[in-house]
C-alpha cells in the first residue's frame, strides 16, 4: 500500500447471513453511495470513514461463499480481488473477512481462500452473541495465531467492536502465510503455472489455477495483462495436465473443498469450545420444524403472503393518495402560470404525469421491500425458498427462483434483479423471463376499473365471495399457472438443463435490524426509481406527442374542455393509430378506443387508466376508483353499430384483463432486463412471446365467455 495516500481502500468480505451489512454500515454509517460495478449491473456498495486522520474507503462486496465463481456476483468478487488491471478495478490495499462466530467450520472456506491472496487481510468475528448462547467459546488469540493474521471481536448491529475494526485496518500490513496444501502433483503443477515474480501475482495465478481446476471452464482471469504469452500458454499446459492426471484417478472439483476442510476442522477443534447443551439450536430445530413442514409450513407461508399483500396493497394507500395529491396540486400550479399551449401541455401532461405515473407506486415497492429485508433478516427467506422448492424443482427450477418471484408482484423491475443470486445462467434466465407474469401492482388498477365495470355485483360459492372478487383473484392466479407453464416449456427447450440440486444455507434466527433493512429499502427503491423511471418518463413524453399532435383548433371551439380533449386524441397520431389497428383488435372485442388504451400504456400499464379517461371526454385525471369513468365504460357504445351495442360487456372486460394480466406493456421491464442479460435479445424474445400470448388468451377468453352467456 502507498504510504503517502491517505485514503486506504478496503473490501468487506463475507458469506451471507454472516452480519457484513449491519458491520458495513456501522462502519461508515451515513457516509455511503450506491453505483454499479463496471460492466456490470451489480450493485456496489462504497462508503468513507476516518480514522485517526486516514480515509477508509469500504466497499461492501456481495455475500458469497467462495472464490470459485459461480454466479455474476460472485464473479465481481473475484475480479475485484484477483484481476484488478483486467477489469478496470482498482487493487484493495486490505481485506475484512465477516466471520459468523456461531459458524466458524462454514466461513473460514472463504477466508483461507482470501489469506492466501497475498493481501493485507483483517478478519472480523461478528455476531459473538449468538455463540455465547449457544456456550461456545472462542480462543480469540490462538484463532489469530491459526489465521496469521489480526482477529476482532466486533457486533455490527450494537456497533460494538467497530473502533478496535477502524484501528485494525489502518494499521493493517501483515500478509498471512497461511496456506492450506494439496497433493504433490497439485502442488507441483500449481509451482510450474505461477512463474511470475510478483508476490501478488503469484497468489492470483495459484486462485486461476484452482478455478480453471475445479470449473472445468476458462474464467478470464489470467489475461495477457498479467502474464507474457509464453508464461500463460505454460499456465494453460500445466492446467490441462492437471485436469487429466485427476480425470484419471478421481473427483478435481472436490479435492480442493477436501483438502480445505480438512485443515479448518483442524483449527476450529483447537480454538473453539462447545458447552453440553446448545439451547439455542434446540429453539431453531423447533421452529425449522414448524417453518419447513408441508402442512404447518404453507399455512405460516401463506399468512406471510397474506401480510404482506394486505401491507402493499392497502397499507400504501394514503402515501398514494398524498403523492397523487401533491403531483395533481404542482400540476395545477403549472397550468395558472402558463398560458394553455404545447408547452404547459408538454410540462403537465407530459413531464409532471410523466414522473407522478413513476413515484406514485414508490410507496407500494418500499413496502414490499420493507417487508422482504424484514423477513431476510430474520432468516425467514431461506426457509420458505426450501419449502418451495419441491414445487419449483417439477418445472426444472429450484426454490432459489422463489424469491425472485415473489418480488415481481409489487413490480417485476426488483424481481429480474433479484434473479442475479441463481448460480445457474439457464434458470437464471428463465426466473427473469417468467418474473413478468406475474400480476404487478400496476396491473391493479386496470383490473379495479375494468371489474367494477364490467363484472356484475353478485355473490357465487353460497354467498362466501363475490364474483368480482373471484375475477381479481383469478387474474393473479392466472399469471402464476402461466408462468409455471412457460417455465416448463423454457427449461424442456430453449434453456434445457437439469433440474439445479437445491442447497442453500439456512441461517441462524435473528431478530431484524430495522436500519439494516430501512437503508437496503431506500437504496432497492431508488433504484427502481432511477431504473424505470427515466424510461417511463421518457415513453410518457413520446405518448403525449403522439396524443397531442396534429392540433384541430378551429374545428372545436364550440366543445367543452373534456370533449375538446377526447376529439383531440380521437384525430392525432395516437388516436390514428388506434383506428388502424382496430381490425387487429376487433377478434377480441375491442373497439378502437380500446386500441388507443393498449397503444399508451406501453410504457407502463396503469396509463390504460388516464387514457380511458381522456377517451372519454372525462379528463386525465380519473383513476380505478372513478365512479363517472365506471359509469361511461358501462354505457359506451360501438360507433359504427346501428344497433349501438354495449362496447364493456363481460366477455369484454375478461379479455381486456387477461390481455393485460399476460402482456408485456411495460418498457422499463424490458429494459432492465436487456441491462441484467447484457442484449436486447432475451427482453425481445420475452416481449414478443408474452405478446402473442396475451393476444391469444385475450381471444380464447372472449370467445369462450361470449359462447357460455349466449347458450
Amino acid at each position: 500500500m502507498n504510504e503517502n495516500d491517505k485514503s486506504l481502500r478496503v473490501v468487506l468480505l463475507g458469506n451471507p447471513n454472516t452480519g457484513k451489512s449491519s458491520l458495513f454500515n456501522a462502519l461508515v454509517g451515513g457516509q455511503q453511495q450506491v453505483g454499479n460495478y463496471p460492466g456490470a449491473t451489480i450493485e456496489q456498495f462504497v462508503g468513507r470513514c476516518t480514522h485517526e486522520g486516514r480515509e477508509l474507503a469500504i466497499t461492501d462486496l456481495p455475500g458469497l461463499y467462495s472464490l470459485n465463481p459461480a454466479s455474476p456476483d460472485e464473479q465481481i468478487a473475484v475480479d475485484i480481488l484477483l484481476a484488478p488491471n483486467v477489469t478496470d478495478m482498482q487493487v484493495m490495499d486490505v481485506v475484512v473477512c465477516v466471520l459468523d462466530a456461531s459458524n466458524l467450520v462454514r466461513n473460514l472456506y472463504l477466508t483461507t481462500q482470501v489469506l492466501e491472496l497475498g493481501i493485507p487481510s483483517v478478519v472480523a468475528l461478528n455476531m459473538m452473541d449468538i455463540a455465547t448462547q449457544a456456550e461456545t467459546t472462542i480462543d480469540i488469540e490462538q484463532l489469530s495465531a491459526a489465521l496469521g493474521v489480526p482477529v476482532v471481536v466486533t457486533h455490527g448491529s450494537r456497533k460494538q467492536g467497530i473502533g478496535e475494526l477502524r484501528s485494525a485496518i489502518a494499521s493493517a500490513t501483515v500478509v498471512a502465510t497461511t496456506k492450506v496444501t494439496f497433493s504433490e502433483p497439485v502442488e507441483a503443477a500449481i509451482v510450474s503455472a505461477t512463474s511470475a515474480t510478483a508476490v501478488q501475482a503469484v497468489a492470483c495465478q495459484r486462485r486461476c489455477f484452482l478455478n480453471e481446476l475445479a470449473l472445468s471452464t476458462d474464467v478470464e482471469l489470467c489475461g495477457d495483462e498479467q502474464v507474457e504469452s509464453k508464461q500463460a500458454m505454460k499456465f494453460s499446459a500445466a492446467v490441462e495436465l492437471c485436469k487429466q492426471q485427476f480425470d484419471a484417478v478421481g473427483d478435481r472439483i472436490s479435492m480442493e473443498p477436501i483438502a480445505r476442510y480438512a485443515w479448518i476442522n483442524q483449527v476450529v477443534s483447537s480454538v473453539v469450545e462447545r458447552g453440553d447443551t446448545d439451547h439455542s439450536l434446540v429453539r431453531r430445530r423447533w421452529l425449522d420444524r414448524v417453518l419447513i413442514h408441508p402442512f404447518s409450513g404453507s399455512l405460516v407461508f401463506l399468512a406471510m403472503l397474506t401480510l404482506l399483500f394486505q401491507a402493499v396493497f392497502s397499507w400504501s394507500g394514503p402515501a398514494m393518495d398524498l403523492i397523487g395529491t401533491l403531483f395533481e396540486w404542482l400540476g395545477n400550479g403549472v397550468e395558472s402560470l402558463i398560458a394553455e399551449g404545447i408547452l404547459r401541455s408538454l410540462i403537465v401532461d407530459g413531464l409532471i404525469a410523466g414522473i407522478g405515473g413513476v413515484v406514485i407506486f414508490l410507496p407500494q415497492i418500499l413496502i414490499l421491500f420493507f417487508f422482504i429485508g424484514l423477513m431476510e433478516d430474520f432468516g425467514y427467506m431461506a426457509r420458505a425458498a426450501y419449502l418451495m422448492d419441491s414445487i419449483m424443482s417439477k418445472v426444472g427450477l429450484s426454490g432459489k427462483s422463489f424469491i425472485p418471484l415473489l418480488s415481481s408482484f409489487a413490480c417485476a423491475i426488483p424481481g429480474i434483479m433479484a434473479a442475479r443470486s441463481i448460480k445457474n445462467r439457464n434458470d437464471r434466465l428463465a426466473t427473469m423471463l417468467i418474473a413478468p407474469l406475474m400480476s404487478c401492482s400496476a396491473r391493479l388498477p386496470v383490473y379495479i376499473l375494468l371489474t367494477a365495470a364490467c363484472i356484475p355485483e353478485r355473490q357465487v360459492f353460497g354467498g362466501w365471495i363475490s364474483q368480482q372478487a373471484l375475477v381479481l383473484v383469478s387474474m393473479y392466479l392466472l399469471g402464476i399457472v402461466v408462468a409455471v407453464c412457460v417455465a416448463w416449456i423454457l427449461k424442456k427447450t430453449m434453456l434445457k438443463g437439469e433440474t439445479p440440486v437445491f442447497v442453500m444455507e439456512l441461517p441462524s434466527f435473528k431478530m431484524p435490524s430495522v436500519a439494516i433493512v430501512s437503508r437496503k429499502m431506500f437504496q432497492q427503491g431508488m433504484d427502481f426509481v432511477k431504473q424505470a423511471g427515466t424510461l417511463i418518463l421518457a415513453c410518457t413524453v413520446l405518448i403525449w406527442a403522439l396524443a397531442y399532435f396534429p392540433r384541430s383548433e378551429g374545428t372545436v371551439k364550440q366543445l367543452s374542455a373534456t370533449q375538446t380533449a377526447g376529439f383531440q386524441l380521437r384525430n392525432s397520431y395516437l388516436g390514428i393509430a388506434g383506428q388502424a389497428i382496430e381490425p387487429v383488435v376487433r377478434p377480441l372485442g375491442w373497439d378502437w378506443k380500446i386500441g388507443i388504451a393498449v397503444l399508451a400504456s406501453f410504457p407502463a400499464r396503469e396509463v390504460v387508466v388516464g387514457t380511458m379517461g381522456v377517451i372519454y371526454n372525462l379528463g386525465d385525471e380519473e383513476d380505478e376508483a372513478s365512479e363517472g369513468l365506471r359509469e361511461h365504460l358501462k354505457k359506451a357504445r360501438w360507433d359504427d353499430d346501428p344497433k349501438k351495442n354495449l362496447v364493456f360487456t363481460v366477455p369484454v372486460g375478461l379479455s381486456i384483463m387477461v390481455f393485460f394480466a399476460l402482456c408485456a406493456q411495460c418498457v422499463s421491464t424490458l429494459a432492465v432486463l436487456k441491462k441484467e442479460t447484457q442484449s436486447w435479445r432475451w427482453p425481445l424474445f420475452a416481449f414478443v412471446y408474452m405478446t402473442v400470448l396475451a393476444y391469444v388468451a385475450a381471444w380464447v377468453t372472449f370467445v369462450v365467455a361470449s359462447s357460455s352467456l349466449m347458450a
